[in-house]
């Protein structure tokens, strides 16, 4: 597989991944599946500083554009105030299909990359209900964890914990 930026022929795929996050599983938040309009707002909101990429099969040519998306990952801001600019949180979002086969390490990878390329001086990393697979990625690009927010989440009848992860980038 090979990474590169996400275009607008993803946002379908994109959205199937996160959709099926929001309506089955406890990674993010959302309660609601995002709509084809609010898909394309999000995607041309992760441009530029705030990337957005896409793992797809490897092939020879370019004709990967709109096919299969096996993950995407993606940075945003991490709190809108000034003083937070030098600072970003990933999201990465692996198809289940697809989850256990490497994409998750180097979509992570490669946003590392591009947060260091931007300048970014901090990345945070927020990882719901424990996600032990996601904890143990985090900790081999060299983030560590800052701590916990105990059941600051509800979601299908229970309590969720947030994992909070940080990486600095290196002097």
């Amino acid at each position: 597989m090979r990474i590169r930026l996400a275009t607008m022929a993803d946002a379908d795929a994109i959205a199937e991944i996160y959709n099926r996050e929001v309506t089955e599983g406890t990674a993010t938040f959302d309660m609601v599946p995002r709509t084809a309009a609010e898909q394309a707002a999000w995607m041309r909101d992760h441009s530029g500083a705030y990337p957005c990429i896409v793992a797809v099969p490897e092939t020879t040519d370019d004709t990967t554009i709109g096919d299969t998306v096996l993950g995407w990952a993606c940075l945003s801001p991490y709190r809108t105030r000034p003083a937070y600019l030098t600072s970003v949180e990933d999201s990465i979002y692996v198809h289940r299909d697809h989850q256990g086969r490497g994409a998750g390490g180097l979509l992570l990878g490669n946003l590392v990359a591009l947060a260091d390329e931007h300048g970014f001086h901090a990345i945070f990393a927020r990882i719901a209900d424990a996600g032990a697979a996601s904890v143990a990625l985090h900790v081999k690009h060299g983030f560590e964890l800052i701590g916990v927010e105990r059941e600051v989440g509800r979601k299908f009848g229970r309590w969720l914990d947030v994992t909070l992860m940080q990486r600095l980038r290196p002097a």
